[in-house]
C-alpha cells in the first residue's frame, strides 16, 4: 500500500514538472522576440571591425547590446556593388526592424529595396543631392543617418597635395567606377583643379587588380601627387594595402584613413569615419524604441584629422613645409 501511495506521489509530482514546464514553454513563447539590425556594406568584416565596433558602441549608447537585447543580421558584399541589391532585399525580406545601410553604394541599395523599413545611413556625400532624404533637418520617409566630411574635403586634398608641390602642374585622382559618387568626385576635383590652374588625370581602379596598374599609371603621367577617392567603402577596405603600394611605387599620395598613412602612405585628411558609425549606432537604437526616422535630423560628424608619414616624405625626397607640418593633428617620424 505505502509503494503505491510512493508511486502516485512521484506521478504527481511528475505531472506537476511537466504541467510547470508547459507553462515556462508558453511563457517563453509569449515573451517578444529580440528586436533585429539588418547591417548592410560593401565591404567585408576583415578591415572594417573598428567601424562595426563604433556601431555597435552606438547601439549601446541607446541601451541596445548584442546578443543581449538586439540581433544584428549582417550582409556583407566583399567588394562586389553588383550584390547589394540582393543582399538588401534579403534583409527586407527578413522582416529586420531597422537597416544599418553604412556607406554610400548601401545606403542606396536599401532606399531602393524599401520605402518602409526604417533605414539608417552613413555616407562621405551630401545626402539630399544623392536623393537618400529630401531634408537634412526633417528627412522624411523611412530614412536618417550620419555623413562625414569626406566628399567636401575631396578639393582640400588637392589642395594640400598642391601646397606640397607649389611648381607641379600635373597631379592624379584615383576613383572607384563602381561608386556612385564616382562622377560627383570627378567633377568637383576638376573644378578644385582648374581653380589651382593643374591638370587632373582621373585613373580607375574597381578591383584589387587594378591597384598595381593604378599606381604605375600615376608615375608614368608623372604626376606630382596621388589622390584617392575617400568616399568608397572598398577603398577604406584596403587603405592599407594602397598606403603600401604607394610607397613601394614611390607616389606621394593622399587619401582619408590613418591606416593609410601608418601603411606608408604620406598623408591622410578627412572626417572620422568611425564617428559616424557611432551616430548611426545611436540612431538605430533610437529607432528600436519607436522614434521614426523621418524625424530624426541627419547628424554630421564634425572631427577633421591630417597626417603626416615624414619617413615617406624622406624616402620619396620630400621636403615637408613647415607650415604643413605645424597643422598635423599627428606626424610619424
Amino acid at each position: 500500500m505505502l509503494d503505491i501511495k510512493r508511486r502516485e506521489f512521484i506521478a504527481l509530482v511528475g505531472g506537476g514538472g511537466l504541467l510547470l514546464t508547459a507553462k515556462a514553454r508558453r511563457a517563453r513563447a509569449q515573451q517578444p522576440a529580440m528586436p533585429v539590425v539588418g547591417f548592410l556594406n560593401a565591404t567585408s568584416l576583415d578591415r572594417w571591425r573598428p567601424r562595426v565596433n563604433a556601431f555597435r558602441q552606438g547601439l549601446q549608447e541607446s541601451g541596445y547590446v548584442e546578443g543581449q537585447n538586439v540581433t544584428i543580421e549582417y550582409r556583407w558584399a566583399e567588394g562586389h556593388y553588383d550584390r547589394l541589391a540582393s543582399l538588401a532585399a534579403d534583409l527586407v525580406q527578413q522582416r529586420i526592424t531597422v537597416i544599418a545601410a553604412t556607406g554610400t553604394p548601401s545606403a542606396l541599395a536599401a532606399k531602393a529595396a524599401t520605402s518602409t523599413v526604417p533605414i539608417v545611413f552613413t555616407t562621405g556625400g551630401d545626402p539630399i543631392k544623392l536623393g537618400l532624404v529630401v531634408s537634412v533637418r526633417r528627412p522624411g520617409g523611412n530614412v536618417t543617418g550620419s555623413t562625414q566630411l569626406s566628399v567636401e574635403v575631396g578639393p582640400k586634398r588637392l589642395e594640400l597635395a598642391r601646397e606640397l608641390f607649389p611648381g607641379a602642374t600635373t597631379f592624379g585622382l584615383l576613383v572607384n567606377p563602381a561608386n556612385p559618387l564616382a562622377t560627383t568626385i570627378s567633377k568637383d576635383l576638376e573644378v578644385a583643379a582648374d581653380t589651382l590652374g593643374v591638370r587632373l588625370h582621373v585613373i580607375h581602379a574597381s578591383t584589387e587588380a587594378n591597384f598595381e596598374g593604378a599606381f604605375a599609371t600615376a608615375a608614368q603621367v608623372r604626376a606630382a601627387a596621388l589622390v584617392i577617392s575617400s568616399a568608397d567603402p572598398w577603398f577604406g577596405n584596403h587603405a592599407a594595402q594602397l598606403g603600401a603600394l604607394a610607397l613601394r611605387h614611390r607616389v606621394a599620395a593622399i587619401y582619408q584613413t590613418p591606416e593609410f598613412v601608418a601603411a606608408g602612405g604620406l598623408m591622410s585628411y578627412g572626417g572620422s569615419i568611425t564617428e559616424t558609425y557611432r551616430l548611426a549606432g545611436v540612431y538605430a537604437g533610437r529607432i528600436l524604441k519607436g522614434e521614426k526616422p523621418g524625424e530624426l535630423p541627419i547628424q554630421q560628424g564634425t572631427k577633421v584629422e591630417l597626417l603626416l608619414n615624414l619617413k615617406t616624405a624622406k624616402v620619396l625626397g620630400i621636403t615637408v613645409p613647415l607650415p604643413l607640418s605645424g597643422r598635423a593633428d599627428e606626424v610619424i617620424e
